[in-house]
């Protein structure tokens, strides 16, 4: 691996990433959620911010990056699409385009959904996906600006991402989504062992980021429409997968 990633709990329930390429030291904090737990965790660990890559505009993922800009003259990177509403921006990014982050690979993949700018940072070499508030352990964002078959599309190019794939979410919402998740999937054995781990970590107040990709495709609710048990729970067999995700969400919305 050629990263090294810090994560730094922020704000009630965020999660900041420092993502630092140990070849060459450029550094970079996927949003900026607070500035001072970013701050001490880059002292701490004695690097340099050289770069903000920002998955989309909400004031707990972009709030510090003026600040921070102002401070080490870093690059924001953002979504095209989204530019104006990102603060500081320099680069704007599209699906599909390939950067360098140090001598580290960037993937930008667009997830809309949540928001309709929203982006995500896949770091294929090092086996990495940046989701923001698109793809949560156990869960996936609200839609607050994107429709249901955005978001299940959005949902859908993620788990297309090798299983072996750490996804770095941006809150710690994993035991709030199990509790869900049990009720619309009941009979999914691996996702009850999930929700007794969870309970466990967070006991002991343990992080329940990262997940994985392939964790995800066998316990998340949101992204298994094929689960017949899932289908028949919320009233929905045989339904199209767009049904089954928006059916699933509102629930979720309404828990």
């Amino acid at each position: 691996m050629s990263i090294e990633v810090k994560q730094i709990p922020c704000l009630g329930d965020n999660y900041g990433f420092l993502v630092h390429d140990t070849e060459t030291g450029a550094t970079a904090s996927i949003d900026t959620p607070e500035v001072e737990p970013i701050n001490n965790a880059l002292a701490e660990q004695g690097w340099t911010l050289t770069h903000i890559l920002n998955t989309h505009h909400h004031f707990d993922h972009a709030g510090g990056n003026e600040e921070l800009k102002v401070q080490w003259g870093c690059e924001i990177i953002g979504a095209a699409c989204d530019a104006e509403r990102i603060p500081g921006i320099d680069r704007r990014v599209v699906d599909g385009e390939v950067f360098q982050l140090g001598n580290a690979q960037v993937k930008v993949l667009e997830v809309p959904g949540h928001t309709v700018g929203h982006i995500a940072y896949y770091f294929a070499d090092d086996r990495a996906a940046f989701v923001g508030d698109t793809l949560f352990a156990l869960g996936c964002g609200r839609m607050f600006e994107g429709t249901a078959q955005q978001m299940w599309g959005s949902l859908e190019k993620l788990m297309a991402l090798p299983d072996e794939t750490a996804v770095y979410c941006a809150h710690e919402y994993t035991q709030a989504n199990a509790a869900f998740a049990i009720t619309v999937e009941p009979d999914n054995e691996a996702l009850r062992q999930r929700v007794e781990e969870i309970a466990r970590l967070r006991e002991q107040g343990i992080p329940t980021v990262p997940t994985s990709i392939g964790l995800e495709r066998r316990t998340n609710p949101f992204v298994r429409p094929q689960s017949t048990n899932l289908q028949q729970t919320i009233d929905r067999v045989g339904s199209d997968p767009v049904a089954i995700f928006a059916e699933t969400r509102k629930r979720k919305d309404n828990f």
